[in-house]
């Protein structure tokens, strides 16, 4: 499907792995110019900057943020609009993930997730948001989650963060409504990703069950189709609202999660 996307610029942030690599990976095969960003082995990362820049004929360029540094972001947002000439597409994806009871929650782990799961977006949309506004079209789309609008027992961190970035979503929006941006929120059940898969061992330790128990009585029990979310299916949502097609779509929180939050 031709999204009408090609020549644009986007930024991913958290892309080198996971749900963030995958939506990078869409946004490349459209058509799109892509500013990865992420933590990971330095040899990999660029193993898999080049393959992309490879098969889907676009640039692919890697900056290395901080997403818990507010000069960094700011650094990545002007570095792609000084190397690829504009910025049409920030995908806020970065997050981090710990599962405790709430009087052994870690303060430290409160205080990162906190920074990377919500106050980086906030960093990212404002640096953002001047380069769209000159431009008169812009796509803000923040990978927030099911427990963007629902909670689990466990993650008051990462719960918070998400209904923070609900919140932020819906303002941004209204903000930049006259401006030709919108912004959106994707909110996806369980993916079967590196964190998932750590989260199912953390799981099991706080509830004393077997990582099989987890996958069968936790994560999968909140959605009704029994089935995680693909890759793909987040990737078509993300290039439709970054298309001329999503563009009456603003402030909305579009849940991909097999049913969970309608129950």
């Amino acid at each position: 499907m031709d999204y009408g996307l090609k020549g644009q610029v986007a930024i991913v942030t958290g892309s080198t792995s996971g749900i963030g690599q995958a939506l990078a990976s869409a946004l490349a095969m459209a058509g799109v110019n892509v500013v990865l960003n992420g933590f990971g082995d330095h040899t990999a990362i660029e193993r898999d900057r080049t393959a992309m820049e490879e098969v889907a004929d676009v640039r692919v360029l890697y900056h290395g943020a901080d997403m818990t540094k507010p000069d960094e972001i700011a650094d990545m947002v002007a570095f792609a609009k000084r190397e690829l000439g504009r910025l049409d597409i920030l995908v806020n994806n970065a997050g981090v993930q710990h599962v405790a009871p709430i009087e052994d929650f870690p303060i430290e782990k409160w205080d990162q997730i906190i920074a990377i799961n919500l106050t980086s977006a906030f960093h990212g949309v404002r640096a953002a948001v001047p380069i769209m506004k000159a431009q008169g079209r812009g796509r803000l789309i923040n990978i927030a989650s099911a427990h963007a609008l629902v909670a689990s027992p466990f993650k008051a961190a990462y719960v918070a963060a998400k209904h923070g970035i609900a919140g932020l979503t819906k303002t941004v929006a209204l903000e930049v409504a006259q401006a030709g941006i919108t912004c959106n929120a994707i909110c996806p059940g369980y993916v079967k990703t590196p964190l998932v898969e750590s989260q199912i061992a953390d799981q099991a330790t706080a509830r004393g069950m077997t990582p099989e128990q987890v996958m069968k009585d936790v994560i999968l029990a909140a959605q009704p189709t029994k089935k995680f979310v693909e890759f793909d299916q987040l990737a078509g949502l993300m290039l439709y609202l970054a298309s001329d097609a999503g563009a009456s779509v603003n402030g909305a929180m579009l849940s991909v999660d097999g049913g969970w939050t309608a129950q």
